[in-house]
């Protein structure tokens, strides 16, 4: 993989890692970066939930969804009523 200083990705995350070097993000990028250029080259990756996983903190990130949101919504589809239990001579009662 070939590094262009003058790429403005490879640029943000120099400044990116040269305020913060332990910021979560930064370190996801630069995987991301890595495993992208090993798949376009026809490589496979070792590990490949591990993208997947980052890929996934990626789209939350660009959404602005955070981890108790979703623990929040998951706790409200746990909540409603499954309809699988009903008899089927309850909700023809109602007709």
């Amino acid at each position: 993989m070939e590094i262009n200083p003058k790429n403005p990705i490879i640029f943000e995350l120099k400044n990116r890692i040269e305020t913060d070097k332990n910021d979560k993000t930064v370190k996801d990028l630069v995987n991301l970066l890595s495993d992208t250029a090993l798949l376009t080259s026809g490589f496979s990756l070792d590990e490949p939930h591990l993208f997947a996983q980052r890929i996934h903190r990626m789209i939350k990130l660009g959404l602005s969804i955070d981890d108790e949101e979703i623990d929040e919504t998951q706790e409200k589809l746990e909540n409603i009523p499954s309809l699988d239990n009903q008899p089927d001579d309850e909700m023809e009662a109602v007709d």
